[in-house]
């Protein structure tokens, strides 16, 4: 039976819901019904990318037969870890690729990108970068930053790039003249990092694939960070080699407490594996110590999590752009990566902004974020990040370096309602300050 206190809140829900719970001004409330109104058309398109992968999802689920043994705990050498090794046929299966290595032992997405890369190249081989320069972390690893100590380059391994092209997307006549060197490595990041560049999506990274494949013997690897699940194929489906990516971001599903995946052709993902643990050996060990079943549940619960994402980002960027600030994506665009930029114009509102994000985040709400040195950055950073999971991407985190264009980089979200009622957040702390 419907009360009429029920059916406030159907016919009302912004005004009436976070009224109740929070202490957002009319003004705030306002612009984020309008928000809500200009973003709804575009969440059952989402809804539709959603649907069709967690079916996916499932279907590889049923089809490798997980049943619960599957999460029980190895030791020592974690010889015969089957649950280990249906996971990893899982994600092989969901991703379109020949094989995977998915493991807890690996640290973040930056050490799982340099399993991949130190598995690949040799003494004397040319990594090809062709979406311009690669995020921060990266650099000490390919050398091109830092002591350059146990790098690539360290280890004999050139390195080159194309830049993206004034638009912001792949330069493809210029990668055609760079294949000249012979790369062995033609390698691709698929998010913008800390750029205002547009992602890639995976039918541009299927003509870069195609034009590398028809003229070279180059293997195509796509850091793959931040994209998992937001379109219906991946890279590894759309002909790159080789991919791979961090579980606390999208295939953790906000579940996984920590590892990274490496996926794609099985001959690639075993040089890469013998990088992950020893020579010989490679995916045949390495124990789980009981991490299967977050590992399982959190790719089981991937699409969801990007998908309350995305719609996060579609209304902060509603929102933000109908303050006047620049915002990419816009609202109705489309969206490869589950990233959204701020241009906030001056570090004042970027301070303000990233502790209003805290400040509506479930975990350490009482705390204000300050920009401090972070290892890998050439810039104090500040990261607002309430999250379950220390570092956790997929929850709803926000972060940027203090340079121009003085842009946030927002990302994550556990569920809808509680990542829009963070954003409202972050507008109701700019607008207290006098900065809205």
């Amino acid at each position: 039976m419907q009360t009429e206190n029920s059916s406030k809140i159907l016919t009302g829900y912004t005004r009436d819901i976070d009224m109740s719970f929070f202490d957002f001004s009319e003004k705030i409330l306002s612009a984020a019904d309008k928000a809500q109104a200009a973003a709804a058309p575009y969440f059952d398109g989402l809804d539709e990318i959603y649907e069709y992968n967690q079916q996916k999802v499932l279907s590889a689920f049923i089809k490798n037969g997980v049943t619960e043994p599957d999460f029980g705990v190895t030791t020592g050498y974690g010889y015969g870890d089957r649950g280990r090794d249906k996971l990893e046929k899982i994600y092989a299966d969901v991703f379109g690729a020949e094989d995977a290595i998915v493991r807890h032992s690996f640290v973040s997405g930056t050490h799982t990108l340099s399993v991949a890369l130190f598995g690949i190249l040799r003494p004397g081989d040319t990594m090809l970068c062709v979406t311009g320069t690669p995020y921060d972390t990266i650099h000490g690893v390919i050398g091109i930053s830092g002591s350059g100590m146990g790098s690539l380059k360290d280890f004999g391994v050139k390195y080159e790039q194309v830049d993206l092209n004034a638009e912001g997307k792949p330069d493809l006549a210029a990668i055609e003249a760079a294949l000249e060197i012979n790369p062995k490595m033609v390698y691709i990041q698929r998010s913008r990092g800390y750029t205002l560049r547009p992602s890639l999506s995976v039918a541009q990274i299927a003509e870069i694939a195609s034009l590398v494949h028809s003229g070279s013997d180059a293997v195509v690897m796509v850091d793959n960070c931040y994209g998992e699940f937001v379109e219906k194929t991946e890279p590894t489906q759309a002909g790159a080699d080789l991919m791979a990516g961090s579980l606390i971001k999208n295939p953790g599903g906000g579940i996984a407490r920590t590892g990274g995946y490496i996926a794609g052709r099985a001959d690639l993902v075993e040089l890469c594996s013998y990088r992950a643990t020893t020579p010989g050996l490679g995916k045949e060990v390495g124990c789980t110590n009981g991490v299967n079943r977050d590992m399982y549940m959190g790719f089981f619960n991937a699409p969801t999590a990007v998908n309350a994402s995305l719609k996060t980002a579609v209304f902060a960027s509603a929102l933000f752009e109908n303050f006047g600030f620049d915002v990419s994506p816009r609202s109705f665009e489309e969206r490869h990566d589950i990233i959204q930029t701020v241009c906030l114009r001056d570090s004042e509102r970027l301070c303000e902004f990233c502790k209003g994000i805290q400040a509506g985040s479930p975990v350490d709400s009482f705390v204000t974020p300050e920009p401090a040195p972070m290892p890998g950055y050439d810039n104090d950073v500040i990261m607002a990040a309430g999250t379950f999971i220390m570092g956790a991407s997929i929850e709803l985190s926000a972060d940027a370096p203090l340079r121009e264009p003085f842009a946030v980089w927002m990302q994550g979200g556990l569920n809808y309602p509680s990542g829009k009622a963070a954003v409202m957040s972050a507008a109701q702390m700019l607008d207290k300050a006098g900065l809205l």
